[in-house]
């Protein structure tokens, strides 16, 4: 049966007339559609379902990655010790919003009065190329939406900024948290900048900086609601949640979106969900762990393989694996060591304590080889496999 003109606007609206009982709606949010599909969200691992490196790391008085994938812990100056986390909800409002995991700091020692440029912040970073639809630096430039779900056992309002790094430009913006251990969903929003474009590449160009404790120096400015030129007098100059303070404290966080445009907490768009695939998919760009102690299922990987190589020498081992997803940029290596961490399957056994990048690895394709511990024949072939629990390889092109 042909289409008819009618039929094919309605395709390209997504529009049904109300004539033939439908609502008339034009776009997914009016009518209470909970995905916007073919669109990439612009934040991954919004939903902390990704953490490739570990469930939970203990003692951290440093900044770094150390659980939820693209979240990061910025530390400076001493200003507690942490836990990092991964953490499951069972229950509660971000729980029956659809979120299953959460990213979580818990402070295990205290620092009751940090020095004035210490700080305590969790940030995460985005490629210039990955936000031109924000125009900035144009004269259309667009508004800026962040929106979370949050929960900590302090009440009181924190700042959270975008620092643009193109141009060392930044802008600020509070919220509240009203009621202890409760996850609560807030909607940020930043005001557009017709100044600094951003720059179109693969490197860093915007922060997202949740502050949440710091000393004198971070806030004897004030918060900027509109675009200026980075000051740290201001970077959490409306407050913060002094999470160092005591040992009882924690804070969580699940569910970020960054939109274009400005929204309310009735007109945000829903949250784009992908499937756990596409989501790791997206974080490989930054970080991958071939071989891991554990896999995803949480099974023990002690024989773990690496790919097949050969020894261009007697006591010179090299194995290249092709990655799966490109990488941002060419990786370095991640690496377990010890004794007999790894070995090398060929006719006997070859067992060695580590390995080093090769400098032909580049973004596509990465090299590993040994040439401390390594001993069979030229020519040999092999395959590199861990041999302890405690082994793994990863290749880091993070930001």
């Amino acid at each position: 049966m042909a289409l008819s003109k009618i039929d094919i606007a309605n395709m390209v609206t997504g529009a049904t007339p109300v004539a033939n009982g439908g609502t008339g709606q034009t776009t997914f949010a009016a009518a209470g559609l909970d995905k916007r599909p073919n669109v990439k969200s612009i934040w991954i691992n919004g939903d902390m379902a990704v953490s490739q490196r570990a469930t939970s790391v203990t003692g951290k008085t440093a900044g770094g990655y150390y659980t939820v994938d693209r979240m990061q812990l910025d530390i400076s100056g001493t200003i507690g010790t942490w836990t990092v986390a991964q953490e499951s909800l069972t229950s509660g409002s971000a729980y029956t919003a659809g979120f299953a995991n959460a990213y979580r700091i818990d402070c295990t020692s205290a620092t009751a009065s940090p020095a004035d440029a210490a700080f305590l912040k969790v940030i995460s970073s985005f490629e210039g190329q990955d936000l031109q639809l924000f125009k900035k630096g144009t004269a259309n430039a667009e508004k800026w939406t962040l929106s979370f779900w949050v929960k900590s056992n302090k009440t009181g309002t924190a700042q959270v900024n975008l620092r643009d790094m193109d141009n060392t430009r930044m802008i600020g913006a509070s919220y509240s948290i009203s009621s202890a251990d409760t996850w609560e969903h807030k909607v940020c929003n930043f005001a557009a900048d017709t100044t600094g474009a951003l720059d179109d590449d693969n490197a860093r160009s915007l922060i997202v900086e949740w502050w949440l404790d710091g000393g004198g120096n971070n806030t004897s400015g004030a918060m900027p609601t509109a675009w200026e030129a980075r000051a740290v007098a201001d970077s959490m100059a409306a407050g913060s949640l002094d999470l160092a303070g005591s040992t009882d404290n924690d804070w969580a966080i699940t569910g970020i979106q960054l939109e274009v445009g400005e929204f309310s907490s009735t007109t945000l768009p829903p949250f784009q969900h992908e499937s756990f695939g596409d989501n790791l998919a997206r974080c490989y760009r930054y970080y991958q762990m071939p071989v891991h102690n554990k896999d995803h299922q949480g099974n023990n990987e002690e024989y773990g393989a690496f790919n097949t190589g050969t020894y261009s020498a007697d006591a010179y081992f090299r194995a290249a694996r092709p990655l799966g997803v490109e990488m941002r940029a060419n990786p370095t290596l991640k690496s377990s060591s010890g004794t007999n961490y790894f070995f090398i399957l060929s006719g006997v056994n070859d067992d060695i304590n580590d390995l080093t990048l090769h400098n032909d690895s580049n973004f596509k394709t990465v090299w590993v080889y040994n040439n401390d511990e390594a001993s069979s024949t030229a020519g040999q072939a092999g395959i590199l496999m861990a041999n302890n629990l405690s082994a793994y390889i990863a290749f880091d092109a993070e930001l």
